[in-house]
C-alpha cells in the first residue's frame, strides 16, 4: 500500500480496511488480521495500525473479542452504510474534480452518461 503524504497513515489504513469491508474481501463477522500482522504488511508502525482499529472499534464496524483479536461487525446495515459512506466520498471527491474542469450540474450529469455509453461500447 502507497501512502499519501497528506493523509494520517492511520486514516489511510481506516479507508484500506474498510474498503476490504464493502467489496465483501473481510465478511460480517470474520476476524481480521493481527496488529502485528497488519503492521508488517503494510509496512508501518503497530501503534499506528492499532489507532486505525481503535478508530473503527469507537464507530462499530470492528468489535473486540479479549484475547481473540478484532473481528468485523455483524451489523449488515452498519457494513451497507460503510459502503455507501465510500461512495459518497468517491463521488465527492469525483464532482470537485469535475468541476476544477469546468463541469458543473447538469453539463456533469450529461459529460457522464455520455461517458458510460461510450465505455459500454468499448466493453461489446
Amino acid at each position: 500500500m502507497e501512502f499519501k503524504d497528506n493523509i494520517p497513515i492511520y486514516l489511510q489504513i481506516e479507508q484500506y480496511l474498510y474498503r476490504k469491508i464493502a467489496l465483501g474481501e473481510l465478511k460480517a463477522g470474520e476476524k481480521i488480521p493481527s496488529v502485528r500482522k497488519l503492521a508488517l504488511e503494510l509496512t508501518v508502525n503497530v501503534n499506528t495500525v492499532q489507532r486505525a482499529l481503535q478508530q473503527m472499534n469507537d464507530r462499530g464496524i470492528l468489535y473486540t473479542k479479549r484475547g481473540e483479536g478484532n473481528f468485523v461487525t455483524e451489523d449488515t446495515e452498519l457494513i451497507n452504510q460503510t459502503k455507501q459512506d465510500l461512495i459518497d466520498n468517491e463521488l465527492e471527491n469525483f464532482v470537485q474534480s469535475m468541476e476544477k474542469l469546468g463541469a458543473e450540474g447538469d453539463s456533469l450529469v450529461s459529460i457522464l452518461d455520455d461517458y458510460l455509453r461510450r465505455r459500454g461500447k468499448e466493453d461489446e
